[in-house]
C-alpha cells in the first residue's frame, strides 16, 4: 500500500522510523534489535538510508592506477527486503542521485519494482565522501526533482528507450523538506521553490529534516501551503541525548538547536541526565506538533534507538 494511502486512512498520527544500514562487516542483527524495540509503538513504515560510495585510487606501479569503490554502509536494498520479509512492515528504500547515471538508475528502479517495493524516498543525497560539493555522474541527475520526474515517467510506462507494451511501475514517492532551508539554498524562498518543483513532478508526501521547534515546523507548513504545496508534510524528529551531539548534529545535518536544549544538556554531568533532558525536550516538541494535527512523526535513529524509544514511551 502507498504511504499516501496510509496517511489518508489513518485514525491517529502515524509513527515511522528511519534507520541506517550497519557499517560494513557488522551484523544485520543491529537493525533487528532496533526494530524490535520499536514494534510496541506500531510503526507504519520504515525508511532505510542509502549513501554514495567513496572512490579510492591506488597506485599499482608502472604508471597504472587502480580504482577501488568503498562503501561504509552498504546493503540498503537487502536490508529493506529482509525487514519486509521478517516483520511484514512497509519498507521504504532511499533512492539517491549521486553515483548513478539515468540508465543505472532505471535498472535499480526495475529491481526495486520486481522486489515489490511500492514506496521510495527520493533525495539528491550528500556529496560523495571526501568531496565538498555534489557532483552528478555524467548523464546523471543533479537535483532530486529530476529523479522524481524519471520515476514518474516509469509510473506512466515511459522508459529511457522506446519499449512496446511497457509495464508501468506504481511507485509512491516521498521527498525531503527543510524547515530551516537546505544548507545549499541561497534563501528560504528559493528552497521552497525547489520543494514545490519536486511535488509538481510527482512527489506524494514530504518528510522533513529533523525539527527542534514546533513553531519552526508550523511556519514551514504555512509557507508551503501559501505557494500551493498541498501534499502531507510529516515532521522529522531526533532526540539530542548527549553533549557530543550538540556539535555533531548541527555540523552533519545543518540544523540549529534551541538555546534551552543546549544549556540544559551542557549543565548535565552524567549521560543518564543528558538522556533524560533530551527525551523530555523532544517529548514536549512532539506533543506540540501533535496539536497541529500532523499526519505523523518520523523518527531518525541514526544507529541509536534508545532516545527514540524513551520518547515514544513518554508519548504513549
Amino acid at each position: 500500500m502507498h504511504i499516501t494511502e496510509y496517511i489518508a486512512k489513518r485514525k491517529k498520527p502515524l509513527i515511522s522510523i528511519e534507520i541506517m544500514p550497519p557499517e560494513k562487516g557488522h551484523s544485520i542483527q543491529e537493525i533487528y534489535d532496533t526494530i524490535d524495540q520499536m514494534l510496541p509503538f506500531d510503526p507504519t513504515f520504515i525508511t532505510v538510508t542509502y549513501h554514495q560510495q567513496r572512490i579510492v585510487y591506488e597506485d599499482i606501479g608502472g604508471g597504472l592506477v587502480k580504482k577501488i569503490p568503498r562503501r561504509k554502509n552498504p546493503g540498503t536494498v537487502g536490508i529493506c527486503a529482509a525487514i519486509a520479509n521478517r516483520y511484514k512492515l512497509e519498507t521504504v528504500p532511499h533512492v539517491i542521485c549521486g553515483g548513478f547515471n539515468r540508465y543505472e538508475t532505471e535498472d535499480a528502479l526495475i529491481d526495486l519494482h520486481y522486489l515489490g517495493f511500492d514506496n521510495l524516498f527520493v533525495v539528491r543525497g550528500d556529496p560523495a565522501p571526501g568531496l565538498k560539493e555534489f557532483i552528478p555522474e555524467p548523464d546523471g541527475h543533479r537535483f532530486a526533482s529530476e529523479l522524481v520526474e524519471q520515476i514518474r515517467g516509469m509510473n506512466r510506462g515511459r522508459y529511457l528507450e522506446e519499449l512496446d507494451n511497457a509495464t508501468a511501475t506504481s511507485f509512491c514517492l516521498g521527498v525531503a523538506g527543510y524547515p530551516e532551508k537546505h544548507y545549499e539554498a541561497p534563501n528560504l524562498v528559493e528552497d521552497m521553490r525547489h520543494l514545490k518543483e519536486k511535488v509538481e513532478r510527482g512527489a506524494g508526501y514530504i518528510l522533513t529534516q529533523m525539527v527542534f521547534s514546533a513553531t519552526t515546523f508550523r511556519s514551514f507548513v504555512e509557507r508551503a501551503r501559501a505557494i500551493g504545496i498541498k501534499v502531507p508534510i510529516i515532521p522529522g524528529i531526533r532526540p539530542i541525548t548527549s553533549v557530543r551531539q550538540l556539535s555533531w548534529i548541527p555540523r552533519e545535518f545543518h540544523v540549529d538547536l534551541p538555546e534551552e536544549l543546549v544549556s540544559r544538556i551542557n549543565r548535565t554531568t552524567m549521560p543518564a541526565d543528558a538522556l533524560r533532558v533530551g527525551v523530555d525536550f523532544t517529548t514536549k516538541i512532539c506533543r506540540e506538533l501533535l496539536k497541529q494535527d500532523v499526519p505523523g512523526l518520523h523518527f531518525f535513529t541514526i544507529g541509536k534507538s534508545r532516545g527514540v524509544v524513551e520518547v515514544l514511551k513518554a508519548l504513549s
